[in-house]
């Protein structure tokens, strides 16, 4: 018998959504599933595999029931209609991106986005005759002066990418929803536990899952969640771009969403004391997260999220490249690498100018982006503590 967890709280539905033991001897996971060819055993059963909402798919392209099973447990956190899989956070963000345009097309995106997102825009979208406007995250209802009869997305990223801006969704979901414009929104860093994007007038929902979802820096995946008038042109984009994942990466995907609620907590937890011990050092001009309540984009968080993740960043001082180096080099607990949402810490300097095209970035020195992971929360304050004080001593 299936597990019904859709009226359940979300703690609940975490750990039994998208289950169905019964289907599979008893098993409490669904199943790793691998297969391309999927055999019918009359013409008629072939036929019903290709109607429109058959579970059941006519390859394995189109999906297994380890797909199905995540995507379910996804849809219904996000409060979607539908959600659909790629194999990783930016095939997510562009290929949701082409769906919804076509040649002559105007997009907006807000000029903090995650920055392969940024560059598909500028690199990609521009071949296929399809203009990107870079708008001021902070801009709000503002962004209704960068609209053109053509513009057919609006692209956003809350909190913003290494700067962590809050932008008012609601009130650019309102603006594009009077020009008839789709909102795509990169929802990583919140997950669908802490801002519920569909809710505040987002159409498409992209999480990279690689980061909290999978929460074991094992995997490469990405879903889009979609309201159910923008889901036949978000699955149409992605089934004709060939787009789907594989099925260890949606078990381990699977095997993670489990315990987010948990994780999340405790990420959430050590991220906002790891900032709030870095708030006023000599070396350190600035913290951005927006959970501190002196940050700039606190109100709109208390307003809109009910949850932080454990990324945020520090606007670091002037240095010279040896201080730089002492401060990195003497991490022991904080790794140095891409990506974020592991059980590990991370830390990952960024050049002192981060590209603006709109809002002139105010600091000279470097961004320091930290990942707060699950380790003793004291144990990472002492570690930065420690390289900090060795860069220091460079200066």
């Amino acid at each position: 018998m299936a597990v019904h967890a859709s009226k359940s709280s979300v703690q609940t539905r975490l750990v039994h959504g998208g289950r169905n033991p019964a289907c599979f001897s008893g098993m409490v996971n669904t199943p790793v599933h691998r297969g391309s060819t999927v055999v019918a055993a009359s013409l008629a059963e072939w036929d019903s595999r290709k109607e429109p909402g058959n579970p059941t798919a006519s390859y394995g392209r189109f999906g297994t029931p380890t797909t199905r099973s995540f995507e379910q447990v996804v849809a219904d956190l996000e409060g979607g209609y539908r959600s659909i899989v790629f194999p990783s956070g930016l095939s997510a963000c562009a290929l949701s991106l082409l769906a919804f345009v076509r040649s002559g097309d105007h997009v907006l995106m807000s000029d903090a986005v995650y920055g392969p997102t940024r560059q598909f825009a500028e690199n990609v979208l521009t071949r296929f005759g399809i203009q990107t406007t870079f708008f001021d995250p902070l801009a709000g209802a503002g962004i209704r002066a960068d609209f053109r009869p053509n513009t057919r997305v609006v692209f956003v990223e809350s909190p913003s990418s290494w700067t962590f801006e809050v932008l008012d969704i609601p009130a650019m979901a309102e603006v594009a929803k009077s020009a008839g414009a789709t909102v795509i929104m990169d929802n990583t860093w919140a997950s669908p536990l802490y801002f519920n994007a569909l809710g505040h007038g987002v159409d498409v929902s992209i999480q990279a899952a690689t980061k909290y979802i999978v929460g074991h820096s094992d995997a490469l995946l990405g879903v889009a969640t979609a309201t159910e008038a923008a889901w036949p042109t978000l699955a149409k984009g992605a089934h004709d771009c060939g787009q789907t994942a594989g099925p260890d990466d949606l078990y381990l995907a699977l095997r993670g969403i489990r315990t987010l609620d948990v994780r999340l907590r405790q990420h959430w937890a050590n991220g906002v004391k790891l900032a709030q011990s870095l708030v006023g050092h000599p070396l350190i001009e600035r913290v951005m997260h927006p959970a501190l309540p002196d940050d700039p984009g606190h109100k709109l968080w208390t307003r809109d999220f009910t949850g932080a993740s454990g990324l945020f960043g520090v606007a670091l001082k002037p240095m010279p490249r040896a201080a730089l180096a002492a401060l990195m080099d003497s991490f022991r607990l904080f790794g140095i690498g891409l990506s974020w949402g592991g059980f590990e810490s991370l830390a990952l300097l960024s050049e002192p100018v981060l590209r603006r095209s709109v809002r002139p970035w105010p600091h000279r020195g470097h961004v320091l982006r930290i990942h707060a992971g699950l380790e003793n929360v004291d144990d990472l304050i002492a570690d930065m503590r420690e390289a900090l004080r060795n860069a220091q001593a460079q200066l």
